[in-house]
């Protein structure tokens, strides 16, 4: 008897495994289904900020005011996303500057985009500074959209001290251990050429870009309550074809293009506008329209369920049953007074 027990014992504890297995799986499944609804909105939020920076970036009062700074202070300016990364010279007229030669260093690089991370690490940063390889010296400037971080503005790398013969050699001393060959009278010259400004100048240059970031930001919030006001308007759109149209066969294809939108942006707006799909959607409309052709009795079900758009009884039966809660015949049961009298 005793061997007896021993040896259900583990079929029994086997079996208690197998039991909980599938709720784990559900378990899984469902933190998976969070994760991933969690990151598609994180993708929906830095889609919609990408846009906001690209009409930014393009506008005539950032492009106006670039050409104004560079002018006045000789360095360039550079409007970037919260977690995209260049230096402030790339694709400018400064491409002999000390510090662009230098970015062409792969160490050196490194290091002006760490000075680049650090300046926008925290989530409610204001301007920060931050001096990389070399005694260069650059700044972010934050843009916000609402109450979170756009992106930054960006200034060239300057110095804050003068240049001299003992810090250029210590410069070289170090890139020579790195490696690197390069023309270093070039770079000696590019070096004693750099800007320099003093911590007073710096400061007040930084003012003027918060003033100039503050504009931005009221710009963004402008761009984002358009493109706002662009969704509900394609959404009406969309929603005002459905309603024509519901009788012929309708694709997501065919409603997103009357809508003058993507079918990947359409399906997304879509259900944030409606709380339903497009199927979903244009299922209800049809269904709606399906209740009202039942209540004339010398009408049939089939006849009503086609004049609606439904392709077959099967869909339609089954659309209605979801929708209403009944079929169609026992919803046209449950409205005897309404019925003509035979």
């Amino acid at each position: 008897m005793h061997r007896a027990k021993a040896s259900i014992r583990p079929a029994v504890a086997e079996g208690s495994n197998l039991r909980m297995r599938p709720a784990m799986r559900h378990t899984r499944r469902g933190r998976r289904t969070a994760s991933q609804r969690e990151m598609s909105k994180r993708k929906a939020s830095k889609s919609s900020d990408q846009e906001v920076m690209l009409h930014l970036s393009r506008s005539h009062i950032f492009k106006d005011y670039e050409r104004a700074f560079s002018e006045a202070t000789g360095l360039p300016l550079n409007i970037r996303g919260h977690d995209s990364w260049s230096p402030v010279h790339h694709g400018k007229d400064d491409q002999h500057s000390f510090a662009s030669i230098l970015a062409r260093f792969n160490k050196a690089r490194a290091a002006c985009l760490r000075a680049q991370t650090d300046a926008s690490r925290e989530s409610n940063s204001t301007t920060r500074t931050v001096t990389w390889f070399a005694g260069l010296s650059e700044s972010a400037v934050p843009v916000y959209v609402g109450d979170h971080i756009l992106g930054f503005l960006e200034t060239g790398e300057v110095m804050l001290k003068n240049p001299t013969k003992k810090h250029f050699a210590s410069i070289t001393r170090q890139l020579r251990a790195w490696g690197y060959r390069a023309d270093w009278k070039k770079l000696e010259r590019a070096y004693f050429r750099s800007c320099v400004l003093s911590p007073d100048r710096y400061r007040a240059m930084l003012r003027l870009l918060s003033i100039f970031a503050q504009h931005l930001s009221i710009l963004s919030n402008q761009l984002a309550v358009r493109r706002e006001n662009d969704e509900s308007m394609n959404m009406a759109r969309a929603r005002n074809f459905i309603e024509k149209h519901q009788t012929e066969p309708l694709s997501l294809g065919r409603v997103a293009q009357a809508a003058n939108i993507s079918r990947h942006y359409f399906c997304k707006m879509f259900k944030k506008a409606t709380g339903v799909n497009f199927i979903d959607y244009l299922s209800r409309v049809r269904v709606e329209k399906s209740k009202a052709l039942l209540l004339n009795p010398n009408s049939r079900i089939s006849e009503a369920a086609f004049a609606c758009g439904f392709q077959s009884m099967t869909n339609f039966n089954r659309a209605f049953r979801r929708i209403v809660g009944r079929s169609p015949t026992q919803f046209r049961k449950s409205l005897p007074k309404l019925r003509c009298p035979v």
